[in-house]
């Protein structure tokens, strides 16, 4: 090639044309460092016919600087990048970045310098070291990552390095990683699960794309069986990815790997330090990393020879990225394995009813998991009805739930009370003058944290200590609680159970694979009695001693208006069901809820699973919804309002005449202000058919705006706040 066609990392340019200077040998697909103006920028070779530039004379072209020492990026996985950035609107640099997710990978040097604690106390200790070293405690990293972790300036690690209680460490970059044995210790399966592996053995042998549906009640074994499928690649040479929803999950999941493989697979998470970024991407992209588990931005690393594909928890609303390119992973992974010509395995307790979808129009097959592996069986539920049996004054636990409590710790086993909502309260008001605490830079109120003494903000992350005396008027002592958090619940069982330990697991307790490693051991090794977790308990662990499931408020999920609230609510709640009963002993879900005689409650109680997912379709079929219809947000912002409503306007009063497409808004959006910046949105509504991303491209491609103001589309969204 002479000249080279470069997808450069920067959003706001196309496709640039280069000279590949003589004796400089590229491909499609090869990673080269590009002139831009005064910078260099990192860029990928593209094919030429694929993008359309402006037509530059040779005698103009600059010199490309260099290529990297990484394999190039596959032709699989450029297709995707195509696919990704035509479906979700999304510039094609953006989608490309998280392929380049490690840029200290495509560098030259196998080792670097990273830093830990020595366990010396320096002889002048400060409220920033002490919080530092408390911090770090035994994690290593680079010296920004540190700091970042111990939420200090970059000087106060550098004088805990020169005072000797910080110290290098020299660590090997690129040092392989020991390969997964399909042999090491096979399951014993049931009849049922083998049948379902020997189905997913056959289509990884086959080397052809297949999606599959693999519907299994909690407890079942899903894993073990699509286990067999990974062993299957493994055994061929071939390459496979497990996205897990949550990093949280991680850690139980690689214990669970090692006791089946005799190894750990390569894990890809936000939690990893750039060394293990950057060893982990080489690996990948050499094709010596076998399997991959990792969050939702594993999906788009440059695996050479992809053998196989599992979405695991594949109805969580996390897999879809509502930052930077809105994405869903599920239906990427779908798509991967379409290019990559392998099978894909979604894998649920409760499936999306998109994906129901897709199984009744033929393009997934089913395979159904119906009943616990072994002993277990599935746990009883029953619904409180809280008007009826509403708890004492001041409390949150009915007293059904409570006596079930007493039961179940006089028997020695233990307890998970779930509630959706982290901190104590949602909301803190004074009782004297009325006022309400609000975050300076989004319409949410602030979340009492009194664990932390903090009053936190759950959508920016801005922070104030909690105040003694009202902002307003001054009143001491007159701010109250509003509503209970999980740190509330646990107050609660503090003063029921004094002696009981108890856990509170959120985001804010569990926020890396270490932490989540260290609940896992606590609650297996019986240090643990009562858990009052959010979201976080619900999916992926395995207690065998946890016998009774409490859902404090089971009707959280149902406000909102959010289209798949029903049937968020349905999963959510099975799923932390699910945690109950999973080894010999019987397992007893309670339920507090205003509205036994709704819908999701019956289904939940009844176990009719098919009779409610059936309503909640046909109500989706009637109203054009997904996956019977289309939406697509529009979200105007900017820290200017005027600006942003004037945006929205002219988007809203340009909007093309399509039959089968209806524009709603603009309208200020239900946070109507978001870090600092004025939101309003609009909400397009199309029949399946309509290719809306041509018609919302040529629409917006029409409208200017100044760079104040910020245009994102989220084509099928999942918030709608």
């Amino acid at each position: 090639m002479s000249r080279a066609r470069v997808i450069v990392m920067n959003s706001a340019l196309g496709p640039l044309d280069y000279r590949v200077p003589h004796g400089m040998s590229v491909e499609p697909g090869s990673i080269v460092v590009a002139p831009l103006g005064p910078r260099q920028l990192v860029g990928v070779v593209w094919e030429a016919d694929r993008l359309p530039a402006e037509e530059v004379g040779d005698n103009r072209l600059r010199n490309l600087i260099g290529v990297a020492d990484a394999p190039p990026i596959p032709a699989a996985l450029r297709r995707l990048i195509e696919w990704t950035a035509d479906y979700y609107l999304a510039p094609l640099a953006s989608v490309l970045r998280m392929a380049l997710a490690s840029t200290s990978a495509l560098e030259g040097g196998r080792t670097i310098v990273e830093y830990r604690a020595t366990g010396q106390v320096p002889p002048r200790m400060t409220p920033q070291r002490e919080q530092a070293l408390e911090r770090i405690g035994d994690r290593q990293g680079l010296i920004r990552e540190l700091a970042a972790i111990a939420d200090v300036s970059d000087g106060v690690i550098r004088g805990l390095v020169k005072a000797g209680a910080i110290e290098g460490v020299t660590v090997e970059l690129d040092s392989p990683y020991p390969v997964p044995d399909p042999g090491f210790a096979p399951p014993d399966l049931s009849a049922g699960q083998a049948d379902v592996a020997s189905i997913l053995r056959q289509a990884v042998g086959a080397g052809a794309f297949q999606p599959f549906l693999l519907d299994g009640v909690t407890g079942s074994g899903k894993t073990e069986v699509y286990f067999e499928a990974v062993a299957a690649a493994i055994a061929s040479g071939r390459q496979s990815l497990v996205l897990l929803p949550e990093i949280a999950l991680t850690e139980p999941f690689l214990k669970r790997f090692h006791a089946r493989f005799g190894v750990e697979p390569v894990a890809w998470h936000s939690g990893l330090r750039q060394s293990q970024r950057r060893r982990a991407w080489r690996a990948i992209a050499s094709g010596e990393a076998l399997v991959t588990v990792g969050a939702r931005s594993a999906l788009f690393l440059p695996y050479p020879d992809l053998g196989l594909i599992v979405v695991d928890e594949a109805h969580e609303t996390s897999f879809k990225q509502e930052e930077g390119v809105h994405y869903h992973a599920r239906d990427v992974a779908v798509m991967r394995g379409h290019f990559e010509r392998c099978p894909v395995v979604l894998a649920s307790a409760t499936p999306a009813i998109e994906t129901r979808q897709q199984v009744a129009l033929g393009r997934y097959a089913e395979l159904k998991l119906p009943g616990r592996y072994g002993a277990a069986e599935l746990p009883a539920i029953e619904a409180i009805d809280l008007i009826e049996q509403p708890p004492m004054r001041g409390r949150w636990l009915a007293p059904k739930l409570v006596t079930a409590i007493d039961a179940t710790l006089a028997r020695g086993e233990q307890v998970l009370l779930f509630l959706n909502r982290r901190g104590y309260a949602p909301l803190t008001l004074c009782r004297t003058c009325g006022h309400r605490f609000q975050c300076p830079n989004c319409t949410a109120w602030m979340v009492e944290h009194r664990l932390i003494d903090r009053l936190a903000c759950h959508h920016c992350g801005h922070i104030i200590p909690t105040p003694r005396a009202c902002p307003e008027c001054d009143s001491e002592d007159s701010l109250i609680a509003c509503g209970p958090g999980v740190e509330r619940i646990a107050d609660e069982v503090a003063a029921l159970y004094p002696d009981a330990r108890t856990a509170i697991v959120t985001s804010d307790t569990i926020w890396s694979p270490a932490k989540a490693a260290e609940f896992v051991n606590r609650m297996e090794a019986g240090e643990i009695d009562i858990v009052v977790g959010t979201q976080l308990v619900t999916k992926g662990y395995h207690f065998p001693n946890l016998t009774l499931v409490g859902v404090v408020d089971a009707d959280l999920g149902l406000e909102g208006g959010d289209l798949r609230a029903a049937e968020r609510s349905f999963q959510q709640i099975m799923q932390v069901a699910g945690r109950a009963g999973r080894g010999e002993k019987p397992g007893q879900v309670l339920i507090q809820t205003h509205s036994p005689k709704a819908a999701v409650m019956q289904a939940l109680v009844s176990g009719d699973a098919e009779s409610f997912y059936e309503a909640e379709t046909q109500a989706r079929r009637e109203a054009g919804a997904p996956p019977f219809g289309r939406f697509a947000a529009i979200i105007v912002s900017s820290e200017d309002k005027e600006a942003a409503l004037d945006i929205a306007r002219a988007i809203g009063r340009t909007a093309p005449r399509v039959e089968a497409m209806q524009v709603f808004g603009p309208a200020p959006a239900p946070l109507a202000m978001l870090r600092g910046r004025h939101r309003f949105r609009l909400l397009v509504h199309a029949r399946r058919a309509l290719d809306v991303q041509d018609v919302i491209r040529d629409w917006l491609g029409g409208v200017a705006w100044p760079a104040k103001v910020r245009v994102v589309v989220d084509v099928d969204p999942y918030n709608f706040l």
